[in-house]
């Protein structure tokens, strides 16, 4: 119904519902990888540990989190989420996500920082933060991660047990790979802490935002005035209604010249956007309402409608140099930020965006696959007990076809996630280098997915799309990640692109380098 949570468990998982007295199962182990694609010794160790895991503690909570899901506090964190994150940090369960170049990366920013008259107290918190194990997670490849993000997929809201969970991650990859080290103190530690919560505000109501230079959201650099003003309309802002949100990142449009000479030319269409760090709450920002997804509202972590309206942001002092040092400190304003809202500099939207949205896509890819391996099992355990027509719902022709079918889709969309994950790898984790298997991933995880949770949905009859199974909010996810992150046309475009470009240049090699190069 509207405005109700996601429903994740129900009466079928206790005794006497539709499994004969037994708990609904989780989702079972896959079929083993193929050579080169599975886990690495140290990740199948920590599979191991967070199969287990989820068996005997998150599937457990379910019942707990659904009819929290339906109360009056739905927004507010799932009752005994913050102790399952503790037990998943004790067991080294924690920033599953992070690879261990990224956070080598941090720990060197970290390091290598001047951050001048706070550089003692800064040191010394670093020096804590570069100390503690479990900040860093385990420093896995995308590779090896996809094996872990599989089995949180069954349960939508255990990736957050892990801090694994998006945006978050999205948002901690951008901090992570783009900001200075005072953002990422302000910002990405407390991430990775799992202290806070955060959301991203790119989609807009108002125009195509598959296309992403349709954006209208506007950012007014005013550099004399040493400041940035927001205005626009985002929706479809996950994690803007949790109340442990504390920091939005907004993507807009340069709309002044601010510290541009009048003369220059305009720059290209995408150079003109810029992403910043919005603390939250901000005087201008509004969270508007809360959107449904096929009629839930995903409660804690919500999807938003947010409204900027001149929300104003202090830029830092420029850098002194040693000529002006001694002036420039005592006219500095007391109320200048310690960190820049600008992440990598103005007009580097569109790059960063890219390099953020590709690992994330990969993220709900992997657990899309885990969502329909649940499907599946629930599929099979109703299909093996439910009786109809003097037999077995299991013994029929029709019905082993669909199983078989929907396990023939997870397959194919594992192996293609696994291999856009090994890709990912061998770029260095930079998604230009790996778009083609992304996008493929994209288009083949959601529907696979979907498909076999129809299965599922078919088998279970009017308990398959009702709040007594996790069928009906799993089928909600998967459909919408076909729209989520770029919808399928897009990616299928980048596929056919390469393709043709892939066509031409064998061409052009045949012909000894003399095509024509303006045709695809």
């Amino acid at each position: 119904a509207s405005g109700g949570g996601t429903s994740l468990a129900g009466p079928l998982a206790v005794a006497g519902g539709a499994y004969g007295g037994a708990s609904p199962p989780s989702s079972p182990r896959p079929p083993s990888s193929p050579p080169g694609l599975g886990p690495s010794p140290k990740a199948a160790a920590i599979l191991a540990e967070l199969r287990a895991f989820i068996r005997d503690r998150v599937v457990r909570h379910e019942a707990v989190a659904d009819a929290h899901s339906r109360s009056a506090d739905r927004w507010h964190p799932i009752p005994g989420l913050e102790e399952l994150k503790r037990e998943a940090k004790a067991r080294g369960l924690w920033n599953l996500w992070l690879p261990r170049e990224l956070a080598e990366r941090v720990r060197a920013t970290l390091l290598l920082a001047s951050p001048g008259a706070e550089a003692a107290e800064a040191a010394e918190a670093d020096a804590a933060l570069l100390a503690d194990p479990s900040l860093w997670g385990p420093g896995l490849s995308n590779l090896d991660y996809a094996h872990l993000a599989q089995e949180m997929g069954g349960t939508p809201w255990s990736a957050e047990v892990f801090n694994c969970s998006a945006p978050d991650t999205g948002n901690m990859e951008v901090l992570a790979r783009c900001g200075d080290a005072r953002q990422q103190r302000r910002w990405l530690v407390p991430l990775l802490r799992g202290e806070i919560r955060s959301c991203f505000a790119m989609t807009e109501p108002a125009v195509a935002s598959s296309d992403a230079t349709n954006m209208e959201a506007t950012i007014c650099f005013e550099g004399e005035r040493g400041r940035i003003v927001l205005n626009g309309t985002k929706w479809w802002t996950s994690g803007a209604l949790d109340a442990r949100c504390r920091l939005c990142v907004f993507m807009g449009k340069d709309v002044a010249s601010g510290s541009r000479p009048p003369s220059s030319p305009p720059p290209a269409k995408h150079r003109r956007h810029s992403m910043i760090l919005v603390p939250m709450p901000s005087p201008g920002l509004t969270v508007r309402r809360a959107l449904t997804v096929f009629g839930y509202d995903d409660a804690p972590h919500g999807h938003a409608e947010v409204t900027f309206e001149n929300v104003t942001l202090t830029l830092p002092p420029p850098p002194a140099t040693s000529s002006s040092s001694s002036s420039s400190a005592s006219s500095s304003p007391a109320s200048s930020p310690s960190y820049s809202p600008v992440v990598l500099g103005r007009g580097r939207g569109f790059e960063i965006a890219q390099a953020r949205l590709g690992p994330g896509r990969l993220h709900h890819c992997m657990r899309l696959v885990g969502a329909g391996e649940r499907a599946l099992a629930l599929a099979a355990a109703r299909a093996r007990r439910r009786r109809a027509f003097g037999g077995r719902l299991a013994d029929l022709g029709g019905l082993q076809h669909d199983l078989a079918r929907a396990r023939v889709g997870l397959d194919g969309a594992r192996l293609l996630v696994l291999h856009a994950a090994h890709v990912l790898d061998r770029s260095g984790g930079d998604a230009r280098g790996a778009r083609g298997a992304l996008a493929a991933a994209k288009v083949a995880a959601p529907r696979a997915a979907a498909a076999a949770l129809d299965v599922a949905v078919q088998v279970h009859g009017g308990a398959g799309v009702s709040q007594d199974t996790p069928l009906a909010a799993l089928w909600a996810g998967a459909r919408t990640l076909r729209l989520a992150d770029g919808p399928d046309e897009v990616h299928l475009g980048t596929i056919a692109g390469l393709e043709l470009r892939r066509s031409r240049d064998a061409e052009e090699e045949e012909a000894g380098g003399k095509g024509d190069r303006s045709r695809l």
